[in-house]
């Protein structure tokens, strides 16, 4: 199933505009978050400890997926070192001698920007979410009376 045919199919789940809009905006958080490789398992966690949709919330976790994970990342990662004051986030690697060792030694300044800028963008990315799908289970809510 497609990402929009599951967007398509949180607007037919019979449940309040809210719980379906929170739902989808604590998956949204939970994709943009750090901890890459565990975000469906935080998605049906945070639905089984709150009690929200599963479907929605794993559909709002499926907006990052392998083809978009890099450049959200490297975006958010941006966004991380401009707040934080960083002038050159990104070092000067010698891409012809580098080791495994090496290259986490390297990337290690981007850990903070990294972290901040996942964080900061999943939330706005989360206050969006929730009204757009808010309003869009609203008027497709209205649509069925």
């Amino acid at each position: 199933m497609e990402f929009k045919d599951r967007l398509r199919n949180i607007l037919t789940i019979k449940d309040s505009p809210h719980r379906l809009a929170v739902a989808f905006a604590a998956g949204v958080f939970i994709s943009m978050s750090p901890l890459l490789g565990f975000h469906t398992i935080l998605g049906i966690a945070t639905a089984w400890i709150f009690g929200l949709n599963r479907i929605v919330t794993i559909t709002g976790v499926f907006v990052t997926n392998p083809w978009t994970i890099v450049p959200i990342y490297t975006f958010n990662t941006y966004i991380g070192a401009k707040c934080l004051g960083i002038k050159q986030a990104l070092p000067k690697i010698d891409w012809a001698h580098i080791t495994f060792s090496r290259f986490v030694y390297e990337l290690k300044p981007l850990l903070i920007p990294f972290v901040f800028g996942t964080l900061l963008i999943g939330f706005i990315s989360a206050v969006i979410s929730y009204f757009i799908i808010y309003r869009a289970v609203k008027k497709a809510h209205s649509y069925d009376k």
